[in-house]
């Protein structure tokens, strides 16, 4: 695919991108692009690509003092591409996509909760919905990650199919901090 320069580089795709012509045949809610980022860290003081999208480690935390980026890959995690979660995130909007399926390669069946600063910074950097995945490992990680990122929708899998945590289960403590949760 070829793109179109654009005032803030991240250019504008030619029409033909599977993206562009789904989002134009089906509307762009029909589009869903999943992203697989992973943690890459970098040494502070940081000033090298992707500079403006560091994150670096609150007190308290097991990653405190540590910074690092997002990385994207593909096939599964298993190869990275020199390109950030941001630029990726923001580039599918642009081109059409109606909504992003965020998956943490390194909280991956975890059960150790959503990766909260990932969310956070794609949140902050498109406006389209966002479906968070990932790390889920207790009712509670599902009220944490709608209260403090703005995520629309929030997945796990293996905590249901291994019966670790029952649906009925998050879907009572999402409804106890006031959050709407389906029947």
């Amino acid at each position: 695919m070829r793109s179109r320069p654009s005032e803030d580089g991240f250019g504008t795709g030619d029409g033909t991108s599977a993206i562009e012509t789904i989002a134009h045949a089906y509307g762009r809610q029909a589009v869903v692009v999943s992203i697989d980022p992973r943690r890459v860290y970098v040494e502070q003081p940081y000033d090298g690509p992707y500079k403006d999208e560091i994150i670096v480690g609150r007190a308290g935390t097991e990653d405190e003092g540590k910074a690092w980026w997002y990385q994207c890959t593909t096939s599964g995690g298993r190869e990275n591409r020199q390109l950030s979660v941001v630029q990726l995130a923001k580039g599918v909007e642009k081109l059409g996509a109606g909504e992003i399926l965020l998956n943490s390669i390194d909280r991956d069946g975890t059960g150790r909760g959503f990766d909260l600063d990932l969310i956070q910074l794609v949140r902050k950097s498109v406006r389209i919905p966002m479906v968070a995945s990932s790390g889920a490992g207790a009712a509670a990680h599902f009220t944490e990650v709608f209260e403090k990122t703005g995520v629309e929708a929030a997945l796990a899998a293996g905590i249901f199919h291994r019966g670790e945590v029952g649906i009925a289960d998050v879907k009572a403590a999402v409804n106890s901090a006031g959050l709407a949760a389906r029947r």
